[in-house]
């Protein structure tokens, strides 16, 4: 029962303030064309109460909280009277209809950058010294050192270099004094050193993240399996090798099919040497060692501008993968499956487990992400050229440009109102299947690495 509270309080809030801001667009474009709106509506019909007038315009809320509205002036009739929509000029029109998926792209830029300053998922490993410093070797660090912590607090940085992002270290699990550092395959201990001098040292000298590939699972039977590689372990070497962006596990355990290889492994903070033999023909969806691996993510956080730059490229990244889910259905880079739409019964419950995993992690990515998510899906839904939607009566305009004359209020007004009936029909088919199948699950505490 809390569960499916939690979803639906959920999905009615994230909902609410992406249709609001979704509406106040047309809204606000509307009335600066001279287009007369005479309702702004919260949810749908009925109307549960009249909430106060202002210039004209109805504020009201609505019974069933599934989207909103702003209602103009004989926006779906042959209303051609001043104030009406019909009667104002095709770059009023199309601005009008443009605002409201601008105004969520706007959101979506907004909410992808509130992840960013407030703690992002990135890839991270522990520092490899490829060159040192003065300020490393004050610290007895050599070339070829990992770092692992400071103090017993955990000390690694980005995956992929970005100066915008800081890893802070995490908090200690232990009050384990000094530098805890792997060097030629053993783990030795340094004097302490403050924060800062730690940082400078890093700063100062050549590094490349090691210790960044975790098995996350192991087949049955594999050679990973039998040769006792587990969940969690976390892969430092193979044959001496270190594991690096540059040379990575599949690179290296590929060079040695059908041969044994020694992976050194980090397992429970001491290092575990372990002997397999990678298959040269592995069983389909599996790999040479049978194992699943993964990166370890950490939270990063930036600074105002980079994280107003990532908004506006994760926001762009997101519409391009949307938009090319067409061809990479055709191409069989992305199953049926992994592109099936979801309606709100799947959306809500999206929205509970991002929810759930805010509250219990104290962390607000998952609920601002996923609202980023959504808002950019919304503004890109409604741009689409089928009927009803923004992006159909911006089609109708196009065509009039093009013909120079427009196709008559009542014959696209009719066009809409059909469209809108098989969207719905649309959306009751989706309901069912979301109804009738297992709830999607994002696994939030992996993503972010609780």
């Amino acid at each position: 029962m809390f569960d499916f509270l939690l979803n639906a309080i959920s999905f009615v809030l994230v909902l609410g303030v992406l249709v609001f801001f979704h509406e106040l667009g047309h809204y606000w474009v509307a009335r600066r064309n001279g287009i007369v709106v005479e309702e702004f509506g919260l949810g749908y019909p009925p109307r549960a109460a009249k909430l106060f007038r202002y210039d004209g315009t109805d504020f009201t809320l609505n019974w069933l909280p599934l989207g909103g509205f702003a209602r103009m002036k004989g926006e779906d009739a042959s209303d051609m009277s001043p104030g009406s929509f019909n009667a104002a000029s095709r770059a009023g029109r199309a601005a009008t209809l443009i605002a409201g998926p601008l105004m969520n792209f706007i959101l979506a830029v907004i909410f992808f950058a509130a992840t960013a300053m407030l703690g992002t998922p990135a890839s991270a490993g522990s520092p490899l010294f490829a060159t040192v410093s003065p300020a490393a070797a004050s610290l007895g660090l050599q070339a070829g050192d990992i770092l692992l912590a400071v103090d017993g607090a955990l000390w690694q940085v980005p995956v992929v270099a970005d100066a915008s992002l800081t890893m802070p270290a995490e908090p200690a699990p232990n009050s384990t004094p000094g530098l805890t550092i792997i060097r030629d395959g053993a783990l030795i201990t340094l004097p302490s050193a403050d924060a800062a001098a730690v940082s400078a040292a890093l700063d100062s000298s050549t590094i490349t993240p090691a210790l960044m590939t975790q098995v996350q699972g192991v087949a049955e039977g594999s050679p990973a399996q039998l040769a006792g590689l587990a969940p969690g372990d976390i892969v430092y070497a193979v044959d001496g090798v270190v594991v690096t962006p540059e040379t990575t596990l599949n690179m290296l355990v590929d060079e040695r099919r059908g041969q044994p290889l020694t992976m050194t492994v980090l397992r429970n903070g001491e290092l575990t040497s372990i002997v397999a033999t990678p298959r040269a023909e592995p069983p389909p969806g599996q790999g040479a060692l049978g194992v699943n691996i993964g990166s370890i993510n950490r939270m990063a956080n930036m600074s105002l501008a980079p994280a107003l730059w990532y908004g506006v490229t994760s926001t762009g990244d997101y519409a391009l993968t949307v938009l090319s889910l067409p061809v990479l259905l055709l191409q069989g880079q992305v199953s049926p499956d992994e592109a099936q739409l979801s309606g709100p019964i799947g959306i809500a419950q999206m929205v509970g487990g991002a929810m759930s995993a805010s509250l219990s992690g104290g962390i607000l990515f998952p609920i601002l992400y996923l609202s980023a998510v959504l808002s950019a899906s919304l503004a890109i839904m409604n741009l689409l050229p089928l009927p009803a939607l923004d992006g159909g009566r911006l089609l109708f305009i196009l065509i009039e440009t093009i013909r120079g004359q427009r196709v008559s209020p009542e014959r696209e007004g009719m066009i809409h109102m059909i469209g809108f009936m098989l969207l719905l029909g649309l959306m009751l088919l989706i309901t069912v299947r979301d109804l009738s199948s297992a709830p999607q699950v994002i696994d939030w505490a992996r993503l972010t690495g609780q």
